[in-house]
């Protein structure tokens, strides 16, 4: 991937969306002809000059400092998942590109070790591709009972019809998925799969590119979904997402105690069990 566009394009996303009255910027009344803020009123809140700004954002400037990017992120109101991703970005454009096939990527013994001792807790491990790398039996059940392979979490989200039937709220899941793919693009800038899943899903859904375009980022943190699921109906599910020291996630899937959706999920265990009953005892993978 191109970092200098990608941190060019993030920078003129983020201006575009930021208000002249948010930041207290006087306008005048007058017709502006770009949404947001301009380049040199961006520049000015920064302390950087708007040429300095202008060739950062059209890609054509790779020294950018710590001290200015934290500037910047200061003018444009980044949290921390976006401040980070700005200084990744800034700093890929540094690096010489040396396209390399990355190494397998394996779940370490630590991680199997949380799965196991989390029992009837849905889990999933991701990689850096969203690959599902391994999960229990509640996690295969929860998120694709209908797949008996370990499939990619983010071709599963836009490509899938179950996946999308499976969320109430579809929209809020895939931008999920994309800000997390941002977010790992900005970490591995030169990973020839990520780039290639990336352009798959650009050319396949309409939907993940104009996602992919508005430039948002997340990582970790929770989020609450509504899943109507095929096997025991409607739950609100907290998907907790944990980062291991070998950039792969850890998705825990829980429901309140006591509510309905702690019943329904309750009877998914249960159903997976009575499944599981005449079977060997299933193996972690």
């Amino acid at each position: 991937m191109n970092t200098r566009r990608q941190l060019g394009e993030f920078l003129q996303t983020r201006r575009s969306q930021l208000r002249p009255e948010d930041v207290g910027v006087a306008t005048y009344g007058g017709r502006r002809r770009v949404p947001g803020l301009r380049r040199e009123e961006l520049a000015l809140l920064a302390g950087v000059s708007a040429s300095y700004y202008s060739r950062l954002e059209q890609g054509q400037s790779s020294n950018a400092s710590p001290e200015v990017l934290d500037a910047l992120a200061r003018a444009l109101r980044l949290d921390d998942a976006e401040r980070r991703h700005l200084h990744e970005l800034a700093a890929g454009g540094r690096r010489r590109t040396t396209v390399r096939k990355p190494a397998p990527e394996r779940v370490s013994t630590a991680t199997r070790q949380l799965i196991a001792a989390l029992g009837d807790v849905p889990v999933v491990v991701l990689g850096r591709h969203s690959d599902v790398l391994a999960w229990n039996t509640l996690g295969h059940a929860l998120y694709a009972g209908h797949l008996s392979q370990r499939p990619n979490m983010a071709r599963l989200v836009f490509l899938d019809a179950h996946t999308r039937d499976l969320y109430a709220d579809w929209p809020a899941k895939a931008r999920g998925v994309v800000a997390s793919l941002r977010m790992a693009s900005g970490r591995h800038p030169d990973d020839p799969q990520l780039t290639a899943l990336i352009g798959e899903l650009t050319v396949k859904s309409a939907e993940f590119a104009t996602m992919w375009a508005d430039h948002r980022v997340k990582t970790g943190g929770d989020s609450v979904y509504e899943m109507r699921h095929p096997l025991v109906g409607t739950m609100h599910v907290t998907q907790q997402t944990l980062r291991t020291a070998d950039d792969q996630s850890v998705v825990v899937a829980t429901t309140e105690s006591g509510s309905p959706s702690h019943a329904a999920m309750t009877l998914l265990v249960h159903s997976v069990v009575t499944g599981q009953a005449s079977r060997p005892a299933p193996v972690i993978s």
